[in-house]
């Protein structure tokens, strides 16, 4: 699970709104975000056939200055950060001494600043260690939690909406690219209501786009949030979609094959086991905390248990930590699991034994057996 959860459930700052628009709360990722707008398998419509709106406003924001900042964050972050050059980002992993996995990192060069962004439900913890590793280095980091918010895109219609919105081309960013640009607030119903093309421009939204997999997302200032939210909303209704909560987002991530941090990988795992050793992590940079178990951990090439992908027979979605059994012993467990409508099937991850998980192995649970598959070959083929 994740470092520590929030003991507290943080509301979304749009919760009025979802409210005011009948959305079902839930709590995910320590925070209280829309479970749906009533129809979760047209929500996850949304995200595969035209476009769909997310609020992530489950994120915690950090801004590292000082001639030390690289050095600092180099040292104790898994990726490369020192080839970041302005515009980039990449994501990591804060380790801690023994290896295990404090938090999910995603960085940000931006000229004499790095901007970081990781989870509020870990927000006062991860301040702690990172304040605690700032001995000697000339850095200086500032908690920026309430300051902004974030609001996805997402979909096939994804990118001709940042285009309209924007005049960015969204392929024009490589993954975790970003640019600070304006989001047009001129839209159909407000020219319709009178509004002159000086006064759409008066009320353009300033914001930060960032690329991520064929959508974008946008970071914006707190007070700026709700306008921006109401745009969006529009502009993706235009296209034929709409907003998109985490019963389905949770269904999208899993068919995607992209674990969640407190979820799917928390503090009781080395990157190793789950499965980031490839996503997370240079094994060209130098020392960073916890690399010498990551190497050793690599040398050895087998780790005891590993994260898995899992295809559940039936209708009945397993819990998260659900016990996982072959002929009655148990070999490992579910940690997330969903029913996804594009494709319509069960599925989720969880944690097998070296001996269980190979590709087609058969275990059980309470409520039936799961296949271990790759997503990639099983659900798109």
């Amino acid at each position: 699970m994740a470092m520590q959860n929030a003991e507290v459930t943080i509301e979304t700052p749009l919760a009025g709104v979802h409210r005011r628009a009948s959305a079902n709360m839930g709590v995910w990722l320590g925070c209280a975000l829309p479970d749906d707008w009533g129809e979760a398998r047209e929500e996850q419509r949304f995200a595969n056939e035209s476009v769909a709106l997310i609020d992530k406003n489950y994120r915690a924001y950090f801004t590292f200055t000082g001639p030390d900042r690289v050095r600092y964050l180099n040292a104790i972050l898994t990726n490369n950060i020192t080839d970041l050059r302005n515009g980039q980002g990449v994501v990591s992993l804060l380790l801690n001494a023994q290896g295990r996995i404090l938090a999910e990192i995603e960085t940000f060069a931006d000229g004499e600043k790095i901007f970081c962004v990781s989870y509020l439900m870990i927000r006062e913890r991860l301040a702690k260690v990172l304040e605690k590793y700032i001995i000697m280095d000339d850095v200086t980091f500032s908690d920026d939690a309430e300051k902004f918010g974030t609001l996805a895109l997402e979909g096939p219609r994804a990118a001709e909406v940042v285009k309209e919105l924007t005049g960015v081309d969204l392929s024009s960013l490589r993954q975790l690219g970003w640019a600070d640009l304006t989001v047009s607030s001129r839209t159909s119903e407000g020219m319709n209501a009178g509004k002159t093309s000086s006064e759409s421009s008066d009320a353009a939204i300033p914001c930060r786009l960032a690329r991520r997999f064929a959508g974008g997302e946008f970071i914006v200032e707190r007070d700026r949030l709700e306008a921006l939210w109401d745009v969006l909303l529009q502009a993706t209704r235009r296209h034929g979609g709409g907003p998109m909560g985490y019963t389905a987002l949770s269904a999208q991530r899993l068919v995607q094959g992209m674990p969640w941090f407190g979820y799917d990988f928390g503090e009781k795992q080395i990157p190793h086991e789950a499965g980031l050793e490839s996503s997370h992590i240079s094994y060209t940079k130098g020392c960073y905390t916890g690399q010498e178990i990551v190497e050793r951990v690599r040398s050895r090439g087998q780790v005891n248990r590993r994260r898995v992908e899992l295809l559940f027979s039936g209708d009945s979605v397993p819990g998260n930590g659900a016990e996982l059994t072959v002929d009655g012993n148990a070999v490992g467990f579910v940690t997330r699991a969903a029913r996804s409508w594009y494709p319509p099937c069960v599925l989720g991850m969880g944690y097998l034994s070296k001996e269980h998980r190979g590709v087609g192995a058969k275990v059980q649970w309470s409520g039936g057996s799961a296949t271990v598959v790759e997503f990639a070959e099983a659900l798109h083929r």
